[in-house]
């Protein structure tokens, strides 16, 4: 089997490779009759797209999406919309060493233990360069959910993590961090660029929140609104982690400070916490959707690494090429795009069964 595909109801297809002619997403189960144009996706391609500071990859891809199906005169038809991005600045050649050793840290490996064949060139389809599918894919998501606002940010770059007390949501659109802390952003700047000088890289930690999410989405045991949140973001490329609400650090809590305690609203429940990230047995209660995610560093780097060749032979290897010192920071709108097509199938999940 080939898991290339996500979703239940709204279901997207990723498909391309790093260094192909193009790469792109089909959102099939997107309801009809819904304001669709290039002009809705292209912002959110924007603000992942690679070259926009010194703190990213080089690479100089434009991103601009072509819509080539599921919409007439501007609206959505219920059939299969299809979404393409050409890549137009590979650089293969700077692979050619890859092509004979495996990269630490990237699935090279493991690659060509399951399909005894690997596109070497920029990791193929292992690349993050599919997360640009994603992030189109996610931008069809949020127009199914207008009610929800979806905002991440970067949290913490090489385990300097920001001071809660300074967060500022204006600020994550005015620093290239997607950072809330003004000062933190500032150290970050000298953080990274210490960082790619040394042909190193540095891992962070996304965090995001999702407002206005209303009680009763998701479903109990198999279909938990959390576990398909999570199961999301641990696909997305370099993710080795993620938290839902306060995870691990519930479990250093006592049962009463744990329990988001309620006392009666206007409105239905008004909750006094939200250790649980706004998701309870699997279905959310109406606070936020909040989670972290892991980002570890890039595998991509200058500096030499043992390894070994497909041949079992002990060699060194480093990376050429332009890659992310950080690649948590442009993982920022993936986070986003993944958080919103979860949500918009379960959105769409809940109205199937429950009317």
């Amino acid at each position: 089997m080939s898991f290339n595909s996500f979703g239940h109801l709204l279901r997207f297809t990723t498909w391309g490779e790093s260094h192909g002619p193009a790469i792109g997403a089909v959102v099939d189960g997107c309801p009809p009759g819904i304001a669709l144009s290039e002009a809705d996706v292209q912002p959110w391609l924007d603000q992942r797209r690679p070259g926009t500071s010194r703190f990213t990859t080089q690479r100089q891809e434009p991103d601009q999406v072509r819509i080539l199906s599921g919409v007439f005169e501007g609206r959505t038809t219920g059939t299969p919309i299809s979404l393409m991005i050409e890549n137009v600045d590979q650089r293969s050649k700077d692979y050619s060493e890859v092509a004979k050793a495996y990269r630490p840290g990237h699935a090279d490996y493991a690659y060509d233990a399951k399909y005894g064949f690997r596109d070497y060139r920029g990791g193929g389809r292992s690349s993050a360069r599919e997360t640009a599918s994603r992030v189109a894919a996610g931008a069809v998501a949020r127009l199914v959910i207008p009610e929800v606002g979806i905002i991440a940010w970067v949290e913490a770059i090489g385990g300097d993590a920001i001071d809660p007390a300074n967060f500022d949501a204006a600020e994550i659109g005015r620093n290239p961090f997607f950072c809330p802390d003004p000062h933190a952003a500032a150290r970050w700047e000298g953080l990274v660029d210490a960082a790619r000088k040394a042909g190193s890289s540095l891992g962070a930690v996304v965090a995001c929140a999702a407002t206005g999410v209303p009680a009763g989405w998701g479903a109990p045991l198999y279909a938990k609104l959390d576990a398909e949140l999570a199961a999301a973001c641990m696909g997305i490329n370099a993710v080795k982690g993620v938290e839902i609400g306060d995870g691990f650090a519930a479990a250093r809590l006592r049962g009463e400070d744990n329990a988001d305690a309620m006392r009666p609203g206007a409105e239905g429940p008004q909750f006094l916490a939200n250790h649980a990230g706004g998701i309870a047995g699997g279905i959310s209660t109406g606070q936020p959707v909040t989670l972290r995610v892991a980002f570890k560093p890039t595998s991509s780097i200058l500096t030499p690494v043992e390894t070994i060749d497909r041949d079992g032979t002990a060699t060194e290897i480093m990376t050429k090429g332009r890659h992310d010192p950080c690649v948590g920071i442009r993982g920022v709108p993936v986070v986003e795009a993944m958080v919103a097509l979860v949500l918009a199938d379960h959105k769409l999940l809940h109205r199937g069964q429950c009317g």
